[in-house]
């Protein structure tokens, strides 16, 4: 199949879904085209995480490494959250005759301008996804939004069938805008075991480096330092003395941004731990710094590594939303209660005083977890099952219209 996959922010060092996919789809023998923004337009709140400098050369290294085709297209603006596309992007899909398009974000503007354009007999598969939870929707104008969505794009959704793939099991998509379950099936996100698994030669290797005992209690957070990631109850925990007969280090991998990354800085500053400071990373090299750590801490929300983390063996602490809750049903991870600091630094401390036979148990499970249900490259074949199915669905429709005129 020859794949187009939109997606409005794309960088070749990032860990996201599209980094990954992609290059399984091209080992599974497809041909992969990755339509995105142009770096320049994209806010600076997204840039600054990654080191953007030379794109177009990091943009051909991805290319020859993975066989995975990167096209970026001018913007208008960026607005919202929501790449504005100049009108290139449509003349660069028919150019490239896809049988699928797949677009991150049904909420998208290009997403929603490709369902609109497909109430109409169109030649590939459209597939969308959702990313978006209930906890996450704070806009104040959701409420209209979600009206002008069920009015204008729902049916269209129904009447074509075009699947709206939930990366989280949550139910946003079809409770907020109405779209069928059966039309929403669940792929979750996963991770590449082949980069992220256990290693005791490499944790050696990273505590002996940064002179860190084996007998020390890693606390490892690597992501963004920002409000929504709950940067501000992170400097607070490096700040509070730990029941524990074990030195707690800290190693936090990730950079800040603007007043609020100022005075998490500042606050970090107070810790009366050990701090261990890195920029952010890139995906290929996150795996050294799991693999030397003993637990990781998500202060709000949760994000992709999760999955990395727990493929690594690393047990995880993150607050108490459904999705969390879920997740740690299975001795894997452990929640506390959201935006309270004495709830998140009781369970580090619960965590470093365990015995061992309890932590390995933890680790254990994570690993159980991931491999039986969230390797990268099993999603990605049901993906490519999907799309199959989609296309087949499409290729009957066309013949079916074709023989009735």
């Amino acid at each position: 199949m020859r794949i187009i996959y939109i997606d409005d922010f794309f960088h070749p060092d990032a860990g996201y879904q599209d980094n990954i996919l992609s290059k399984y789809w091209v080992d599974f023998g497809h041909e992969v085209y990755i339509v995105t923004s142009e770096i320049a337009k994209i806010p600076e709140g997204l840039t600054k995480f990654f080191d953007c400098n030379e794109i177009e050369k990091k943009d051909r290294d991805f290319e020859q490494k993975y066989g995975v085709k990167i096209i970026r297209i001018p913007l208008i603006t960026y607005k919202s959250g929501r790449s504005i596309y100049s009108l290139k992007i449509f003349r660069i899909i028919k150019e490239i005759n896809p049988d699928v398009v797949f677009v991150n974000g049904n909420d998208s503007l290009i997403g929603m301008q490709l369902t609109w354009k497909n109430r109409h007999r169109y030649k590939y598969a459209l597939v969308l996804d959702s990313h978006m939870l209930e906890m996450a929707s704070q806009n104040p104008l959701r409420h209209v939004f979600r009206m002008f969505y069920k009015h204008f794009l729902t049916p269209i959704i129904i009447k074509k069938k075009i699947p709206i793939v939930r990366t989280q099991d949550d139910d946003y998509v079809f409770r907020c805008l109405g779209i069928p379950i059966e039309q929403c099936p669940w792929i979750s996100f996963g991770t590449d075991t082949i980069r992220f698994h256990p290693d005791e030669e490499q944790r050696k290797i990273f505590r002996e480096k940064y002179r860190i005992s084996e007998d020390a209690f890693v606390v490892i957070y690597a992501g963004k330092l920002s409000e929504n990631k709950g940067a501000t109850l992170l400097a607070k925990a490096t700040q509070m003395f730990y029941k524990a007969d074990r030195e707690i280090i800290f190693v936090i991998v990730g950079n800040s941004e603007g007043e609020y990354g100022e005075y998490v800085e500042k606050e970090l500053r107070k810790a009366v731990h050990r701090i261990i400071r890195f920029p952010t990373q890139k995906y290929e090299n996150l795996a050294l710094f799991y693999q030397a750590a003993d637990v990781a801490v998500y202060p709000k929300q949760c994000s992709l590594s999760f999955f990395d983390v727990q493929a690594c063996g690393v047990p995880v602490i993150f607050e108490n939303n459904n999705i969390n809750i879920d997740r740690s049903k299975y001795g894997n991870a452990v929640t506390f209660h959201s935006e309270d600091l004495q709830s998140f630094t009781e369970r580090i401390c619960a965590i470093a005083n365990m015995d061992k036979t309890q932590y390995q148990c933890l680790k254990e499970n994570a690993i159980t977890y991931i491999n039986s249900n969230f390797k990268y490259k099993d999603k990605a074949k049901e993906y490519i099952k999907l799309f199959e199915t989609v296309l087949n669905k499409n290729l009957k429709e066309n013949r079916r219209n074709l023989a009735n005129g």
